[in-house]
């Protein structure tokens, strides 16, 4: 099997990988609206470098993608250079899953990171890939919360 990883850049082929990680993640099509944020959101971080994209392709079939968002927090002593990379849209169509392809995307996009000049790389999983994650060397990170009284402005 040779997986390729690519970078992606173009907005339909980000949409259309978009869509499908949606739809695959939380069961029903993206509305409309939230289409259309992805694509706003695509047109100015691809632009000014912020968001990368990449695709893996087996034997010349996409396979799966994934993408990093570079950030910039504080300078602090476990992250002096205050860059981070926060590791999202991690996906590998189900046919193709099993086979290591999640993690050369997961790899590339940890290089990726690093020559960018992050000092944090983070992301969310499920338990399904948290021992793909582990096996790259990410670890748990206690203390961690989120805010959960949003309202949920979709319609």
């Amino acid at each position: 099997m040779n997986i390729n990883i690519r970078e992606i850049t173009a907005i339909p082929t980000l949409m259309h990988w978009r869509a499908e990680v949606i739809e695959s993640v939380f069961g029903e099509p993206p509305s409309k609206r939230l289409l259309v944020a992805n694509r706003q959101y695509y047109r100015k971080h691809i632009a000014d470098g912020s968001h990368i994209a990449v695709a893996a392709e087996v034997d010349g079939e996409d396979a799966g993608c994934g993408a990093i968002c570079l950030t910039e927090e504080l300078p602090s002593p476990d992250n002096p250079s205050g860059k981070c990379a926060y590791l999202m849209n991690i996906y590998v169509r189900k046919e193709y899953r099993g086979n290591g392809i999640g993690h050369a995307i997961v790899r590339r996009l940890v290089e990726m990171a690093k020559f960018s000049g992050c000092d944090k790389i983070y992301l969310e999983t499920t338990d399904g890939a948290r021992s793909l994650y582990k096996s790259i060397g990410f670890e748990e990170l206690p203390g961690i919360m989120k805010y959960a009284d949003v309202q949920n402005s979709e319609s």
